[in-house]
């Protein structure tokens, strides 16, 4: 014999059958006003109506604070726009190569206000062979420049690089960028590094996106290629 409760209506069903049946409020239009709800803001009951109105305006206050940040986001883009056209205007202005790794860092500091940056170029001409720029840099370092294909950003963990800074008690977090002929990802040699670092160690951090970066490392490197011409 069959109980009375072996066929008991579930939650699921009733979701079912209004799902299946989008009239059912037009006919039992009473409901609507007489269903009560759990505000999301408070413990007290409202109706059906005003819980839809709630989650509408928090919906659109959502909404609103996301333009907001595109918004912020498009503004700061446009700044450091600006602020890679300065810095590509007063390498093109700068007539002695010679004289270009010193104004590209100071440049760099200056405008993106990176507190420590270091330039390193090697393979140079015999005019520039005796320069600081191009001293001091080792076959591991090379080998290591040769290996990125895109800007790495981390945390100080004892990278040479860092010996090339005024300051590399300092250093907590930097951003290391191949310089090369070509585009960023291209497999010719590297024959420089641009290195920024910073005294916060988020400055520089391993899940930070590498774009601008990597505009930056392809503007100073052909800024910096007449150096290994002969």
């Amino acid at each position: 014999m069959t109980t009375p409760f072996t066929n008991a209506i579930t939650e699921d069903d009733i979701a079912n059958y209004l799902a299946n049946a989008p009239d059912f409020f037009e006919r039992h239009a009473e409901l609507l006003a007489a269903v009560q709800l759990t505000s999301p803001h408070s413990n007290r009951a409202v109706s059906l109506q005003e819980r839809q109105a709630t989650l509408l305006r928090d919906k659109i206050k959502m909404l609103e604070g996301r333009n907001l940040d595109m918004i912020r986001h498009g503004g700061e883009n446009t700044v450091l726009s600006v602020k890679l056209v300065q810095w590509a205007r007063t390498l093109f202005l700068t007539p002695d190569p010679m004289d270009l790794p010193g104004c590209m860092a100071d440049e760099i500091e200056t405008q993106f206000g990176v507190p420590q940056v270091a330039i390193k170029v090697w393979g140079v001409s015999p005019a520039f062979a005796q320069a600081d720029f191009a001293l001091g840099v080792n076959e591991d370092t090379q080998r290591f420049a040769a290996s990125l294909t895109e800007p790495f950003c981390g945390a100080n963990s004892g990278f040479e690089v860092v010996n090339w800074l005024g300051e590399p008690s300092q250093v907590k977090s930097l951003a290391i960028l191949p310089l090369r002929s070509g585009l960023i990802g291209s497999t010719n040699p590297a024959f420089g590094l641009l290195v920024l670092a910073s005294p916060d160690v988020q400055r520089f951090n391993s899940s930070m996106g590498t774009d601008f970066l990597a505009r930056l490392a392809e503007l100073a490197s052909a800024a910096l290629s007449p150096l290994t011409r002969d």
